[in-house]
């Protein structure tokens, strides 16, 4: 079956909640990438090969090529922020990038100016921003959210639009009566229910706005049953939570080749240092245990103890986030790993990355923005469990396990792309091609 996919014709505006340093490297980048100062690498939209049919047919086009995309050209940027500074203000204070870099597109960067945001100290204690919305209830803010997009795509021409949360980690939060149905959250909006947090704000702004969002942050945010439910409802796609980047990617790489080779695992300690905004949000206990829930997950998920408990069962997982302003988006990370292997021998893995976290999460935003883009013009609706490969913590249907092993999960995004354009899926088998030499001779 191929999808209907509707042309990518007009403006893709992308709305960014949070104009800080993941949001201004991705729009930075894009304007430098767009009068050739650089290339997009880490993008697997812009860089990334497919591979189609059979090995001998050696079709390996870009993905670019292969699916309708909208192009670089015809991206518009906006956002909001608790702050009033333009990306190229922001972007200087957030010191990812070089200033000679941000020289060359700062008319393009101050040209971009945050709209209020909505935020409630009560979720992000260590910031305290003054470019914020003031409404009676969390349902005018909505109303007000609603607005800015309409207001945006007119005034930028755009046709269609998508959301990429890149702001704050929210404070801990777990699911409640208000998050169970449409009408409870509505009403909860209406009568300002504390548990209905700023990033919810965002998602029903954009699910009534017909307008994809996508998570990139921890948060209890789109993976309540009321939003799904609504996303379902209005035909707009969803995908969540927690872009992968450091800490979590090493172990969506490492842990996966354990499994594979049947190697035991004992423990595995991970640390890191950071000085950016994020680190001093994370600096607050609330905010970063739900940092850390994302975090242990996954490796816990992917060594699974209940089906090889005399490999993992005893696996002690420790995870530690520390503020360090000295080192800014320079993040740091290092992972212990205790092992065993042939007959109990133990064994140690060390890994040292020092790493620029805004870097590696830029193109996520970028990819993330033009695949929810795709999956919303081929009808495609509700949790995007095939975009996957860019989370930390997968949302799924719910009777499904999410998998976080990243080799599986980039298997899964190439053949949607491809069952989306028709092709033919691959499943790496490879037996047809000895069969045919054995029917040959």
């Amino acid at each position: 079956m191929e999808y209907q996919i509707k042309n990518a014709e007009g403006k893709l505006g992308i709305l960014i909640p949070g104009l800080g340093a993941v949001a201004t490297t991705v729009i930075a980048g894009v304007e430098a990438i767009r009068k050739g100062l650089s290339q997009p690498v880490g993008s697997l939209t812009q860089m990334g090969n497919i591979r189609l049919g059979k090995r001998t047919e050696n079709r390996y086009p870009l993905i670019k090529d292969f699916v309708p995309l909208a192009g670089l050209n015809d991206i518009v940027f906006g956002g909001w922020d608790v702050y009033a500074d333009n990306v190229y203000q922001s972007a200087m204070n957030a010191k990812v990038l070089e200033p000679t870099l941000l020289q060359a597109i700062k008319p393009e960067l101050e040209a971009i100016k945050p709209m209020k945001a909505v935020f409630d100290r009560e979720y992000v204690k260590n910031l305290d921003g003054t470019n914020i919305k003031e409404a009676p209830t969390k349902w005018d803010l909505a109303q007000a959210l609603m607005q800015d997009i309409e207001n945006f795509k007119k005034e930028n021409n755009c046709s269609r639009a998508v959301i990429v949360w890149c702001a704050s980690t929210e404070k801990y939060t777990e699911e409640s009566a208000v998050h169970q149905t449409i009408e409870a959250f509505e009403q909860g909006l209406k009568d300002n229910d504390p548990n209905i947090a700023p990033s919810m704000i965002y998602a029903y702004a954009a699910l009534k706005s017909d307008v994809p969002f996508a998570n990139g942050a921890p948060n209890l945010t789109v993976d309540i049953p009321a939003l799904v439910a609504l996303s379902k409802e209005l035909n707009v796609p969803i995908a969540v939570k927690d872009f992968k980047t450091v800490l979590t990617l090493m172990k969506s790489i490492v842990a996966p080749g354990m499994q594979d080779r049947d190697l035991g695992v004992r423990g595995w300690f991970s640390s890191n240092i950071l000085g950016n905004r994020d680190g001093l949000v994370l600096d607050d206990p609330d905010n970063f245990k739900t940092k850390e829930v994302s975090k242990l997950s996954v490796l816990e998920e992917i060594l699974n103890a209940d089906i090889n408990p005399e490999l993992y069962g005893e696996l002690y997982h420790k995870v530690r986030i520390n503020y360090y302003p000295p080192h800014g988006d320079n993040k740091e990370s290092w992972d212990n790993i205790d092992i065993f292997g042939w007959l109990g021998y133990q064994m140690q893995i060390k890994i040292n990355f020092l790493c620029r976290d805004s870097i590696l999460a830029a193109p996520i935003v970028l990819d993330l923005a033009l695949f929810m883009d795709l999956a919303h013009r081929a009808d495609m609706s509700g949790v995007q469990e095939w975009l996957s490969f860019y989370f930390k913590a997968p949302q799924t249907a719910p009777e499904l396990k999410p998998e976080h092993d990243i080799f599986k999960q980039l298997i899964k995004l190439q053949n949607t792309l491809r069952h989306m354009m028709g092709e033919d899926l691959i499943t790496h088998l490879g037996l047809d091609y000895y069969q045919d030499l054995v029917e040959a001779l």
